[in-house]
């Protein structure tokens, strides 16, 4: 049974959907409200809670011309943005200092055969999530649509592991990313399981500072491989870490936000979400 959490975040994410799809018609507060069964007194303040301001100032984060705007603004390196820690000191960069170690050759080939790993399912912001962990750190992270498929999806990336149902203190810290708190930083590490290039991408990816968006080609570029912008794309489809590896910050150059692997319209939210707290 899904708990209150998880039903106002369903009625947000059906709300940014139809903005998203209405948006030549600028839908009115009361056409919206309608649409999530809410009436437009209670929709205004479930959003504002959710999101920090009004649906119609949310609407215009994700609109083109903001993105685009985002993206003329993103002109510095990202190694001179992130100083080559991740660390924020005015809120703008990545939430916490997160490293990746990458898994061994034999890990990487035997299916994590000697691995242990600690999972549980918790709440966000966007909905279910389900966390996953080793000794050395978490080696996934996704959102749920349905409990058994995404734990199916964590078996298939470790099918020799054992795995056992436990909160730990690393699934606790990852989620302080939702935290709007720079006070709460600190050093978090991701145990991945990836190939030599997938894990330069992702951690390219790292150094992306919250509320800015980079372009796939962008990401090539900072990677000194600026002919590989498809195989980049395919590394970042393929993150293994919902959010904490901010995938979602990378749009296409129209401005478009594009593809994601937890859907376009939980990618919309994340992103707008993100603007309001970097505005806010």
């Amino acid at each position: 049974m899904n708990t209150q959490e998880e039903i106002n975040y369903d009625r947000i994410a059906q709300a940014i959907q139809y903005l998203q799809e209405n948006f030549k018609e600028q839908p009115n507060l009361t056409e919206v409200a309608e649409k999530v069964h809410l009436s437009p007194f209670h929709f205004q303040r479930l959003f504002k809670e959710w999101a920090g301001v009004s649906p119609k100032k949310f609407l215009q984060y994700l609109s083109v011309e903001y993105a685009k705007g985002i993206l003329n603004q993103s002109s510095s390196t990202l190694l001179a943005v992130a100083d080559e820690t991740g660390l924020s000191g005015t809120g703008r960069l990545h939430d916490l200092f997160i490293t990746i170690e990458g898994m061994t050759p034999g890990d990487y080939k035997n299916g994590g055969k000697n691995l242990s790993i600690n999972y549980d399912f918790y709440k966000s912001p966007f909905g279910k999530i389900l966390i996953a962990s080793t000794s050395i750190g978490i080696c996934f992270m996704s959102f749920v649509i349905e409990d058994k498929i995404t734990f199916h999806q964590l078996v298939e990336k470790f099918p020799n592991a054992s795995f056992t149902i436990k909160s730990t203190p690393l699934h606790r810290q990852a989620l302080s990313i939702f935290k709007n708190d720079n006070k709460t930083n600190s050093k978090i590490k991701l145990h991945l399981k990836g190939t030599d290039f997938q894990l330069k991408v992702w951690e390219s990816l790292l150094k992306i500072p919250k509320g800015d968006l980079l372009t796939y080609g962008k990401i090539a570029s900072e990677i000194e491989n600026p002919k590989a912008s498809r195989a980049v794309g395919t590394a970042i489809g393929n993150n293994p870490v919902a959010y904490l590896i901010p995938c979602h910050r990378v749009i296409k150059s129209s401005g478009k936000l594009g593809q994601y692997h937890w859907g376009t319209t939980r990618k919309a939210a994340i992103t707008g979400w993100e603007a309001a707290q970097v505005n806010a």
